[in-house]
């Protein structure tokens, strides 16, 4: 019991564990970095950075972009690897935006998957198919892993991998098992078999001559990647590359496996403990490395992405439609994200490092001390804001927008005024400058921090400020520490600067925080008020469905047409605009309601769902961009057809002859008369809702509410003059078509109540001229089944014939068959992809309420 409670609990709090245990791993990474750099000093760092020559640098630029060149390859081969080939600067677009950000902020799945998922869904494929694109390059990445350390390790006199020490013969028969494990795939090809996997979650296999270009490219990408490293370090000859490799393999899988933001600490942290070497110099080509390779490729990406985006803005006249043009627009809010984010990084760490001496001494005949302390405190400061900033950019939040302009802006003035770093200064104004040109991208309403929380976004910035503060141990680390550092304060007291423009980024970080998950709040909505008198007989005149009348259950929102002839009704459930059935008015205003309700949505950064549309509605969907998906079927009786009389009335004849044979008399009352009925209604609601143990929902039904039963006449089953029975009708405005919203009844009611009410009212609807009577939905009914349907609809077809014990789905359609209905479809639209299912989600919640 205690391990299915425990199981539980971690199942409730995953994403807070997740959080937890990334932290906690990024922690120890950094532990680990200083206790292998315990004997290094920041001095013979710098002096080792100032020791490599320009060629290496050089050499390590033109091997990192073979590198990423190659991981395009990748890309390109797996999309024709499942059958959906585009051109190659598409797949490269995708690769190279992909793992730019999975290589610096780790989360691959996250980062460099919603990358994918942007840009291969706007050139038109499937989730499966993006997510098997990214199966594909994972499993030719992992090869490459292993190929490249297979090949080193034979290539190799013996490795020594710090504690571990493999002889010759050893590291050789490790190395041969290595590349032996990358032909069972090709095997498994070979024998026939297109895909692996388990049931209908399946990746397709490429081909043998796909899987051996697979295998080259990423083997070849590695090779070029490590190279880049090994040039930037001391090692003087070529023999020492192959050992090389397999610790530059081994760093690659610690790192990934650890999921640490961008391996950082980990990765640096596994080489100098496994390559030989100077330790300075070691650490001084890591640090080059992490610039060239990781930060400068996620640079240009964001600022190509960002400086893209808005020249498509500025020039609407020659705004493309394809899938370039928007997938550009997709990933231009992340791109400026990250831009801000690496600009708040490079202020943090700025802040924990000593200035350089000689520009501290410039600016000590400039600016007085008070001045060079506040800009130190300020910049930390700055730099952890655009941390928190960060997400709201990506939710496209006009004030996050503004914010971090100011905070961009003022960064490089206390970048200047701290310590004359006039690079850092260069690298905030250039940050600002695209984010000024990206402005028309960030046009919604919100406040910073009224989102809730993104944990990955969390877990980033804690990792960021981890990292300053590391950074301000090593390179202080030859200070004694005494309580009196807090409190001096010097020209050349950057060691307390650091601990204390630290503390106060720490306090922010933790503020901001907890601030956010405090009072996070959802989307809200438009004003709820009920639209004027004049306007809903205007739109109800046109409405040919009945659930008009749930415009006045309180609970709902409104979008009115300009003409005032027309409404829809909303209700918003955590980020999830819901409207309620199809728009109600004439048609020609349909298409104005759903923009405008769509824009507003939008702009608040919501999810939109249409709710029991009808099939009027699909044209709209489509403008829309929404996924369609048929929820059930509603059940109309034509009135002029209704008999009970042979066998499929034989039920309904045999329910009301008994029921008013126990003296059951039905009537139908009009509204006026419903307030004197208003005490004995209540008792009778009273009683069915504690007999069904439930509560009122109000979304997609009314509730028990004086004000709202007042409104519309009323259906009676009375036994000896009491009340035993109730139905509040309503009526469409185009007076064709009438149902019933309450159906309430006492326990002991005849049997057979209910179902002689309903005879009665279609009985009653017919002779007052209505031409239908509305029995309501049956969920999930209809749905399609069988192998070629959509998942949505086997899942659904599989809960309506499995789920009668949670709902009771078929036993709801048999009760309303027995009317004789037409079954006409009704459908539910969202979002298509990932935001489909927390949608569904959050509708669930609603109409459950």
């Amino acid at each position: 019991m205690r391990l299915d409670a425990g199981i539980a609990l971690a199942t409730r709090h995953r994403r807070s564990l997740t959080v937890a245990a990334v932290l906690i791993v990024a922690a120890i990474g950094f532990e680990a970095l200083r206790l292998v750099l315990r004997e290094v000093h920041l001095s013979d760092v710098r002096t080792a950075l100032h020791a490599v020559p320009d060629g290496r640098i050089a050499a390590a630029l033109g091997l990192t972009a073979i590198s990423y060149l190659l991981l395009t390859g990748l890309d390109w081969v797996a999309l024709r690897g499942v059958g959906r080939p585009l051109p190659w600067r598409i797949a490269a677009a995708g690769s190279f935006t992909s793992y730019t950000l999975s290589h610096n902020l780790g989360l691959s799945l996250i980062t460099g998957g919603s990358a994918r998922l942007r840009l291969y869904g706007a050139a038109g494929l499937a989730f499966g198919e993006i997510a098997q694109v990214a199966a594909i390059c994972a499993m030719a990445f992992w090869a490459g892993v292993a190929g490249a350390g297979g090949i080193g390790l034979i290539l190799s006199d013996g490795i020594a991998l710090g504690p571990v020490t493999l002889g010759p013969a050893a590291a050789r028969a490790m190395g041969a098992a290595l590349i032996a494990a990358l032909a069972v795939l090709p095997i498994v090809r070979a024998s026939g078999r297109e895909s692996l996997g388990w049931g209908r979650l399946r990746i397709a296999l490429p081909s043998l001559r796909q899987m051996a270009a697979l295998g080259a490219l990423s083997l070849a990408d590695l090779s070029a990647a490590s190279a880049a490293l090994f040039v930037l370090t001391p090692h003087g000859t070529i023999a020492a590359f192959p050992a090389f490799v397999v610790a530059y393999a081994v760093a690659v899988v610690v790192a990934l496996l650890l999921h640490v933001p961008g391996g950082l600490g980990v990765f640096e942290t596994v080489v100098l403990a496994t390559v030989p070497g100077d330790r300075p110099a070691l650490f001084a080509g890591l640090l080059l490395y992490r610039l060239i390779y990781y930060l400068l490729p996620l640079l240009i990406a964001a600022i190509g992405i960002a400086v893209a985006e808005g020249w498509r803005l500025r020039h609407p006249i020659r705004r493309g439609l394809s899938y370039v043009d928007r997938a550009g627009q997709l990933l231009a809010p992340s791109a400026v994200t990250v831009l801000v984010f690496v600009a708040g990084l490079v202020m943090l760490v700025s802040g924990a490092l000593p200035g350089v001496k000689g520009r501290l001494a410039d600016l000590q005949d400039l600016v007085p001390l008070p001045f060079i302390e506040g800009s130190h405190m300020a910049g930390s400061l700055i730099g952890t804001a655009m941390l928190l900033v960060a997400p709201a950019l990506t939710a496209r939040l006009r004030s996050g927008w503004a914010a971090a302009r100011v905070l961009l802006m003022c960064g490089a003035l206390f970048s200047l005024m701290k310590g004359l770093d006039y690079e850092e200064a260069l690298l905030q104004l250039i940050v600002a400058g695209v984010l000024q040109y990206c402005r028309a991208s960030f046009y919604r309403e919100g406040g910073i921090l009224t989102d809730r929380p993104r944990w990955p976004w969390l877990v980033a910035a804690a990792a960021a400020v981890g990292l300053s503060i590391w950074a301000g141990f090593f390179a202080y680390k030859r200070t004694p520490y005494s309580d009196e550092l807090w409190w001096r304060f010097a020209f050349d007291a950057n060691a307390p600067r650091f601990l204390r423009a630290s503390f106060a980024a720490g306090v922010l970080l933790t503020a901001a925080s907890a601030w956010q998950l405090l009072t996070a709040s959802a989307t809200r909505s438009l004003p709820d008020a009920l639209p004027p008198e004049d306007v809903i007989a205007a739109a109800a005149a046109h409405a040919s469905r009945t659930d008009t009348a749930l415009a006045f259950t309180g609970d709902k929102s409104f979008v009115v047409s300009a003409a005032g002839d027309a409404f829809l009704m909303y209700r918003v459930q955590g980020r999830s605009w819901v409207v309620m059935g199809d728009p109600v008015g004439p048609a020609a205003a349909w298409s104005e309601l759903v923009w405008s309700i769509r824009r507003a949505c939008d702009a608040r950064a919501g999810r939109l769902c249409f709710y029991q549309a009808s099939e009027r509605m699909l044209p709209l969907f489509v403008e829309l961009g929404l996924q369609a998906i048929k929820y059930g079927e509603e059940a109309h009786v034509a009135t002029a057809l209704f008999s009970m009389a042979g066998p499929r009335g034989k039920s309904l004849r045999h329910a009301v002859r008994r029921t008013e044979a126990a003296g059951a008399v039905f009537s139908v009352e009009s509204a006026a008369v419903v307030p004197a009925l208003m005490g004995e209604l209540a008792e009778v609601s009273a009683v069915w809702l504690a007999d069904k143990a439930g509560r009122e929902k109000r979304f997609s039904l009314g509730a028990f509410d004086p004000d709202y039963l007042t409104r519309f006449p009323i259906a009676l089953v009375r036994v000896e003059g009491r009340i035993v029975a109730f139905a509040n009708i309503w009526v469409s405005g185009d007076g064709e078509e009438t149902s019933v919203d309450l159906m309430r009844h006492r326990p002991d009611a005849p049997y057979g109540t209910m179902e002689m009410m309903m005879v009665r009212l279609i009985e009653w609807a017919r002779d007052a001229g209505y031409d239908r009577f509305n029995l309501g939905m049956a969920p999930l009914s209809g749905m399609p089944s069988g192998r070629l349907a959509p998942l949505w609809a086997r899942l659904g077809h599989a809960m309506y014939a499995n789920g009668e014990r949670l709902y009771g789905f078929a036993g709801l359609r048999a009760f309303k068959a027995k009317y004789g209905p037409e079954w006409v479809s009704r459908y539910i639209a969202t979002p298509p992809g990932a935001a489909m299912p927390r949608t569904l989600i959050d509708l669930a919640r609603l109409v459950s309420a």
